[in-house]
């Protein structure tokens, strides 16, 4: 694992993170973005097994508050601007400190929940930048069943392990928590929606939703689709909130065919 120091809004942060086949300096970047409690730990093998079937490099980080990254502060609130500040201010900022240029080689993000939904953002503001999406279970607004689950979640740290177990992955759990869970159970964020700002999106995306996601409906990708046209939907049966986990296998097939359709050598890249 390596660390950098990057410039957020005026404060030194430090960002973990973790390159993937770096020596492939030809091969197509993927960019993975974690979920509202992920971390580059949580990730597992997801993400080398990806690039590794791609043949590309990849890059997967811990955003500030979460892993081994610079906690947030106890005295530190997140507004519900949070993702839109992830995408348009800590994003470029990690990628401008590690001398990736989207200018000239554009990237492939993949992010997961609400790391999709900063993929979303970062792709509409920077629209020339970015190759390819693939979103897993995002969020483009705020539903009932989100909510319900959310404050599920807020129940299950304050009153079992779930602290504990989330303490593997996090330096400081309660950041990462904290953090995270009041925005979402903020009313003001009940109004939340990034439908309109994604217009701008022109490159292809794959958005892929499993049937018994807990945290989000088909709604979300639909709406993706609709307001994007060239959005190719994948819907997982026996497949929760987490595809990558749940259903790995098909994931991986489906992100390797929408390359193919999207990347004009990726043929030449797979590995055998």
């Amino acid at each position: 694992m390596s660390f950098i120091e990057v410039d957020w809004a005026g404060r030194p942060i430090r960002i973990e993170y973790q390159w993937l086949a770096p020596e492939k300096s030809s091969a197509p970047l993927l960019v993975f973005l974690h979920e509202g409690l992920g971390s580059v730990a949580m990730w597992k093998n997801f993400p080398k097994q990806l690039c590794e079937r791609l043949g590309w490099r990849g890059l997967v980080y811990s955003r500030p508050g979460y892993g081994r990254s610079t906690p947030r502060a106890a005295s530190e609130i997140w507004d519900v601007d949070f993702m839109h500040r992830q995408a348009w201010e800590v994003l470029p900022a990690l990628l401008a400190a590690l001398g990736v240029d989207g200018t000239r080689q554009p990237l492939w993000l993949l992010g997961h929940s609400d790391g999709a939904s900063i993929a979303l953002l970062y792709a509409a503001h920077f629209a020339s930048q970015v190759a390819g999406l693939v979103l897993l279970a995002p969020h483009i607004m705020v539903e009932d069943k989100t909510v319900a689950s959310i404050e599920l979640a807020r129940q299950a740290y304050l009153n079992t392990n779930l602290r504990a177990r989330l303490a593997k992955y996090h330096d400081d759990p309660d950041s990462a928590f904290w953090g995270w869970n009041p925005i979402w159970l903020n009313p003001l964020f009940r109004a939340w929606s990034i439908a309109a700002e994604i217009k701008p999106i022109r490159c292809p995306l794959l958005a892929v939703q499993g049937l018994d996601d807990e945290y989000g409906s088909l709604r979300q990708i639909e709406d993706i689709a609709a307001a994007l046209p060239q959005t190719e939907l994948i819907k997982l049966s026996a497949c929760g909130h987490s595809p990558q986990r749940d259903q790995p296998e098909a994931l991986i097939a489906a992100v390797c065919a929408f390359a193919t359709r999207h990347h004009p050598d990726f043929k030449v890249r797979v590995s055998p």
